[in-house]
């Protein structure tokens, strides 16, 4: 009889935790969500500006990621048969806070397209790893309904905009990527900067972009570009994405720069190698103007 009570106890007592144990999966996804939005994504709707201040003609784009959210961005012509450079923002602002990057990049001839991820400035809806990785195969869809086939577009991330340009990368192979200021993973990027907090609470973030793994299966060739005094993501993880890399690759490393200002402080060495693989990968070369 005793028995029989111990295990009709026990079995109580499995069914509560069970129990407490989906009631804590359940109120911990909120827990999640705010840790990633607080963690993660610093979106601001506010323009400051559109490519006018820095003299630049531009087309506003609305167009659908591959799950419907519609998102805005901005395509800046450039020269006849020129490829199109997909620029992937970093994950703060918007797209209005990255014009002397679009300046830089229209000085190479190229057609530059740039967007704001879901939640970042009039794109609807709210950012999310699976979120960017569906806004950046809708990007590319759009520049394929365009002209522009995959093997005619360089996909060019900044800092979580590398994570997201590697993505669309795997999606379908372009005729090159460019990763400034990258890091191997958020995991990784918890344990660095946060040690305790990513120990304690780690485990909840479910966004992992985890380029490290990604990286070894990229088939087209890479550009890392980073900066010898990045306090954000340091300058090893380059190293390891780098090493990880199969494919033909090369790596720019500017001494003085940090996490953001790697195109100001690389000066001409920096633009100099972009034209060098644009030329590279595509065939193409700004023509000089008349």
């Amino acid at each position: 009889m005793a028995s029989a009570k111990k295990t009709v106890l026990f079995s109580k007592l499995r069914y509560r935790l069970l129990l407490y144990l989906v009631a804590f999966l359940v109120l911990a996804m909120p827990l999640r969500i705010a840790l990633e939005q607080r963690f993660i994504y610093f979106p601001e709707s506010f323009y400051e500006a559109t490519p006018a201040r820095v003299s630049l003609d531009y087309e506003e784009i609305v167009f659908s990621a591959t799950d419907a959210t519609q998102l805005h961005g901005w395509l800046i012509p450039g020269q006849a048969e020129a490829p199109a450079v997909l620029f992937c923002m970093g994950n703060a602002g918007n797209i209005s806070h990255r014009l002397e990057t679009l300046r830089l990049l229209h000085q190479l001839g190229v057609t530059v397209f740039i967007f704001n991820y879901r939640g970042y400035g009039t794109s609807e809806g709210r950012a999310s790893e699976a979120g960017t990785y569906s806004d950046i195969s809708g990007a590319m869809n759009f520049l394929n309904e365009r002209g522009w086939p995959a093997e005619r577009i360089i996909l060019f991330g900044r800092s979580l905009g590398a994570a997201v340009s590697l993505e669309g990368s795997l999606q379908r192979t372009p005729a090159g990527l460019i990763m400034e200021a990258p890091f191997t993973s958020i995991e990784a990027m918890g344990r660095h900067h946060y040690p305790l907090l990513n120990n304690l609470l780690g485990w909840l973030i479910g966004a992992k972009y985890n380029n490290l793994t990604k990286i070894a299966d990229l088939e087209a060739p890479l550009l890392i570009i980073h900066g010898k005094n990045d306090s954000i993501c340091p300058p090893s993880m380059a190293e390891e994405l780098y090493e990880r890399a199969p494919q033909e690759k090369q790596i720019l490393w500017i001494p003085e720069a940090g996490h953001n200002d790697g195109f100001v402080v690389g000066g001409e060495r920096y633009r100099d190698t972009l034209k060098q693989v644009i030329f590279s990968w595509t065939g193409f070369t700004t023509k000089p103007s008349r």
